[in-house]
């Protein structure tokens, strides 16, 4: 029985964490938005919305996150003139306990929902489990979704800002914003503000641990998870470094990057110059953010509003995306608990 039903069923893997798309979903619209300190950042002309405020009107900061998230999704979907009833599914989640952020703008969205926790890999997530969605014939279009608040984080695993804490040098600021990409069966008709991103394949990470406890350290948390990844996903295609225009990684920082180069080298790859975290690019030097950013909205506000768009125009023409999480709760910190770390990857291609 075993033997009939491979034969009938197309094979969509290569080796085992790695699968294939046989249609490969395309991505046809993105949206975001973002903080005042983020738009003052190098990337800022690229992001659709900043924020002049980081409670935008509401009486909370959590409020404001999950509105971030409603008008992201809402503005994606504008884009190209997509009803709720043209949606499919909404996948995507927050770093707040229980994805508050994220199950309070689905109340208001009426989308059906599939809430992800993957930390800061969520939005790499969201994307693989929606193309899979898609290239298996159980969607047409999807949206997917991640969101971040400095001030909601810090709140939540750190210290109330009202206490003034110092930052360590290995630091990282949560970044506030919000990115959402919708992606589609390619073979659907309809209005698209991308015609020529595609994902292709994905890489499902594990969960890697290697000790750290340091709260304040999540780039040397979450580099481990990122080279397994990238190590898993090379072996299982058989394809190099020199195959990507782009190793992209989501917000290992200043200091979490070199520890994932070094770590490579370990492991036989040598990333070179091919390797950009969105954690390096959201702030400039000059805004004293110590390690760079981090958090959910990072690398999802610098794929939606800046990557996707170096694709679509032919400026790069296949990248590895590879969201990164530190798989902490405040809970485990107290416990002096280490921090495991994930990294989900996704091939982006210019088709």
């Amino acid at each position: 029985m075993a033997d009939i039903l491979n034969n009938m069923i197309p094979v969509k893997r290569a080796g085992r964490q790695t699968v294939l798309f046989s249609n490969p979903p395309a991505i046809i619209s993105s949206a975001t938005v973002v903080g005042p300190m983020e738009g003052k950042g190098p990337l800022g002309p690229y992001f659709d919305m900043v924020l002049k405020d980081d409670t935008w009107g509401e009486d909370s900061w959590e409020k404001a996150e999950r509105k971030m998230f409603e008008h992201t999704v809402r503005s994606a979907m504008d884009k190209v003139n997509l009803q709720s009833g043209g949606v499919d599914c909404l996948l995507g989640g927050d770093l707040l306990n229980q994805i508050i952020s994220a199950n309070f703008a689905a109340r208001e969205l009426k989308l059906p929902f599939l809430g992800l926790y993957g930390a800061c890999s969520t939005m790499a997530e969201s994307l693989l489990i929606g193309s899979m969605l898609i290239d298996g014939g159980y969607a047409g279009r999807v949206a997917c979704i991640a969101t971040s608040h400095f001030s909601t984080a810090e709140r939540q695993y750190r210290n109330p800002l009202e206490m003034g804490g110092q930052t360590t040098p290995t630091a990282q600021r949560t970044v506030t914003g919000a990115g959402c990409s919708i992606a589609a069966n390619p073979t659907l008709e309809g209005d698209r503000l991308y015609g020529n991103v595609f994902v292709t394949a994905g890489t499902i990470g594990k969960v890697t641990d290697l000790g750290i406890t340091d709260v304040n350290n999540m780039g040397a948390a979450m580099a481990p998870a990122a080279v397994d990844t990238l190590t898993a996903h090379l072996s299982d295609t058989g394809r190099g470094v020199m195959d990507y225009d782009l190793i992209v990684t989501g917000d290992l920082g200043r200091f979490g990057s070199e520890m994932f180069r070094e770590l490579c080298l370990q492991n036989g790859i040598d990333v070179g110059n091919r390797h950009l975290d969105c954690g390096n690019l959201v702030f400039s030097g000059e805004q004293k953010v110590d390690c760079g950013g981090s958090g959910c909205g990072c690398c999802a506000s610098v794929l939606n509003a800046y990557l996707l768009e170096r694709i679509e125009k032919g400026d790069l023409r296949r990248i590895f995306f590879m969201a990164t999480g530190a798989l902490l709760s405040p809970t485990s910190s107290m416990q002096n608990d280490s921090i495991p770390g994930i990294a989900h990857g996704i091939v982006l291609e210019r088709k």
